[in-house]
């Protein structure tokens, strides 16, 4: 590895003399087929040999034509593809000592050594079990005389790295597995196009999506699409479910509300193991309240489809950091899995993992539902608590009592994800007690007065782009002209807010901003939700490009002597219309439940002799994720790390990946792989309660 400045470069770091073979195993996942085409790719970069495996641990067993070297064109066109191109098998011919034996031959004659499995858990802990068994399968070769002692001695070593594909996203360690946002994006589009009958017809809808023994599926559906209930298997409802479930959505429907929407985990159980069938559902549904219901069984249409943006990037990020990975082992190296931890991609060890999914459903088994929920993960915790805060509505009685009153802005341009994040923001609010006011028109509607205007109103700002007004905040009349800019963000009108308390004090209030922009260009956060929503891709071929600046139409069109035929594209606004995906929903619902509670927290640590005076550099934050974590990152610490005239952070982090887009576009270019090469151990959180919406 080349060092400078602290910094490792992978450009010297070469696969000469080594080969890879790549395969897809279990139940087929979306993005798939990225993930082997990085691998494919990055491994011939570094000079490595790449071979395919098909149909899975079937295709090493038979061997012959099911293990071909892979070329760096024998991958294109497949990014963006559905399924798995090589194929997978579920093999019981592995499962045996014998299968195992003949995949190892296999595997020799070829010189493998190196070995990535794209797969489920079970996949992964096949493919550990045969590293362990390596060292034994080639003495037994020998034995057999199908290879000398020359080639035990040079293949020794079997190396393991494994990508969890799976749209359940039922693997620990990972926050998301390859697959999952595809899956959510097809459950998504199903219940949008439901929900217009729905209400059309006053029906209820019960609609099942996998999850057989995972309900993250279930889960964030319900949470993005606003669900009146759900049901998932690591945490069956209390005895007497069915009466709370039938007056929730008697209430949902007495508030005016035309539909109800079900969604129900093909795993779900009660609290006795006995399994809740969306036929049941349906059945209690009619039975008691006499509503019209259908039932939707989505089943493998989950599967299908072209992979979504994130999907496509999360694989191929996870490819080259694989084959990085098994470039960087060692005879004593565990076999490891790479996965996704915030917005970093990260290497743990693969049977801590799966060890650690072994045990929710061993909890599950034991009826231990709420340690099976914590042994999910953090996010799936949280999405949890977040959908139950949401999802169910206390009565007035309940609530508790606040003085306080929470303002709610948009600012700028729109962004997909914006309703997600006001709803949740109004919802948590009214929760807390707080009275909630929505502010018309962002900043212009402020000045304007369109909203019933409190004293002190602590706010939040949602959304990051350009203004092109003036801000004031009360009823006095001095405030309306104390702020006079052009084409400022949200980012430096908080600023603006922050440095008018010296003279203003009603300005002395919790202010918290959610940056939400197509544009990725806020500081102070890796991740913004209309992120995913908003992801473009250039599709390029030979003969027909679609190119979207003049310069470059041109260059093509001119230089290209007739090779390239050229069209221009514009993609335009279109990038801000349309639904938000799951993901935008998602994010944008528990960022702006995090962000309330924040408030809420603010609002009682400044609260003094009957007023709110919160001047502290703390008491104005952006709410951003950072690395693997959310931040709250005071604005004033911001300053010097923004680029206001250009409105863009100084230090891109999305420029780390271009260098990733140009290896696999066959570009020489050097690489920062600083962030890789540590192997870390799964750790079990025990979040305090006071903690519990720490982490997304």
């Amino acid at each position: 590895m080349a060092q400078t400045d602290n910094k490792k470069f992978f450009e010297n770091l070469t696969g000469a003399g080594k080969a890879i073979a790549v395969l897809t195993s279990g139940g087929d996942a979306q993005g798939m087929n990225a993930a082997v085409r990085a691998v494919v790719r990055m491994g011939i970069y570094v000079g490595a040999k790449v071979y395919f495996v098909h149909e899975g641990y079937q295709g090493m067993v038979d061997g012959g034509d099911n293990i071909k070297e892979a070329t760096w064109e024998s991958v294109s066109s497949m990014l963006q593809m559905g399924g798995t191109v090589i194929g997978s098998a579920r093999c019981k011919d592995f499962r045996t000592h014998e299968g195992r034996l003949k995949a190892a031959h296999n595997l020799v004659q070829r010189g493998i050594t190196n070995l990535c499995v794209i797969g489920g858990d079970g996949s992964l802990t096949g493919a550990n079990l045969f590293r362990e068994e390596w060292s034994g399968l080639l003495a037994e070769l020998v034995q057999q005389g199908l290879i000398d002692e020359e080639a035990a001695q040079k293949y020794s070593a079997l190396h393991i790295v494994g990508m969890v594909g799976s749209i359940d996203n039922d693997f620990c360690g990972t926050d998301m597995t390859i697959g999952t946002d595809s899956a959510l994006h097809r459950i998504i589009e199903v219940v949008d196009a439901i929900m217009t009958t729905a209400q059309s017809h006053q029906r209820t809808f019960v609609l099942e999506v996998m999850g057989r023994h995972c309900g993250y599926l279930a889960l964030v559906s319900a949470l993005a699409c606003g669900a009146d209930w759900v049901l998932i298997p690591e945490m069956p409802p209390e005895d007497g479910w069915e009466e709370k479930m039938c007056q929730k959505l008697s209430a949902t429907r007495s508030r005016g509300s035309r539909l109800n929407i079900i969604i129900v985990a093909e795993g779900a159980i009660d609290r006795h193991g006995k399994a809740i069938t969306s036929s049941i559902v349906k059945d209690l549904v009619v039975q008691r309240l006499g509503f019209d219901t259908r039932v939707t069984i989505l089943g493998h249409v989950q599967r299908g489809g072209t992979p979504s943006a994130f999907d496509r990037i999360l694989a191929s990020r996870m490819g080259v950091e694989a084959v990085l990975a098994l470039l960087e082992t060692t005879a004593n190296t565990a076999a490891c899995v790479v996965s996704l931890c915030g917005n970093q991609s990260v290497r743990l060890p693969l049977m801590e993992c799966v060890q650690m999914t072994q045990e929710v459903q061993k909890a599950m088994d034991e009826k231990r539902f709420e340690e099976a929920v914590r042994l999910r993960g953090r996010s799936f915790e949280n999405n949890l608590k977040t959908y139950k805060l949401l999802a169910h509505r206390k009565p007035e009685s309940e609530l508790p009592h606040s003085n306080f009153n929470v303002a709610v802005l948009n600012v700028g341009a729109p962004a997909a994800g914006m309703n997600a994040a006001v709803r949740s923001a109004v919802r948590v609010g009214i929760s807390e007690g707080h009275k909630m006011f929505a502010v018309s028109d962002g900043f212009e509607g402020f000045r304007k007065g369109q909203v019933n205007i409190y004293f002190y109103i602590p706010i939040l700002i949602t959304v990051q782009q350009v203004l092109n007004s003036v801000a004031y905040m009360g009823d006095i009349q001095e405030l309306q002209m104390c702020f006079t800019y052009e084409r400022n963000c949200a980012l430096e009108c908080l600023l603006q807010l922050c440095e008018a308390r010296s003279s203003y004090e009603e300005f002395c209030i919790p202010l918290c901003m959610l940056p939400a922009t197509i544009s990725n260009n806020v500081p102070g956060t890796n991740l913004k939700h209309t992120h995913s929503t908003c992801h473009s891709f250039l599709g390029m071929t030979q003969r027909y490009l679609v190119i979207k600046t003049d310069f470059i139409y041109q260059l093509y069109s001119e230089e290209g002597k007739g090779v390239f035929d050229c069209r221009k594209n514009v993609l335009g606004h279109m990038q801000q219309g349309g639904a938000p995906s799951p993901f935008d929903r998602n994010f944008g619902t528990k960022i702006a439940a995090k962000a309330m509670q924040w408030i809420t927290k603010k609002l009682n640590e400044s609260y003094r002799k009957g007023r709110v005076f919160a001047n502290t550099e703390d008491s104005a934050c952006l709410l951003g994720m950072r690395q693997r974590a959310m931040v709250f990152q005071p604005v004033v610490q911001l300053k010097d790390k923004t680029d206001f005239v250009h409105r863009i952070p100084k230090e891109q982090w999305w420029l780390k990946l271009r260098p990733l887009m140009k290896i696999l576009a066959k570009y020489k270019i050097s690489y920062d792989v600083s962030d890789s090469g540590q192997l870390e151990h799964v750790v079990l959180n025990r979040p305090k309660e006071s903690e519990a919406m720490a982490a997304i």
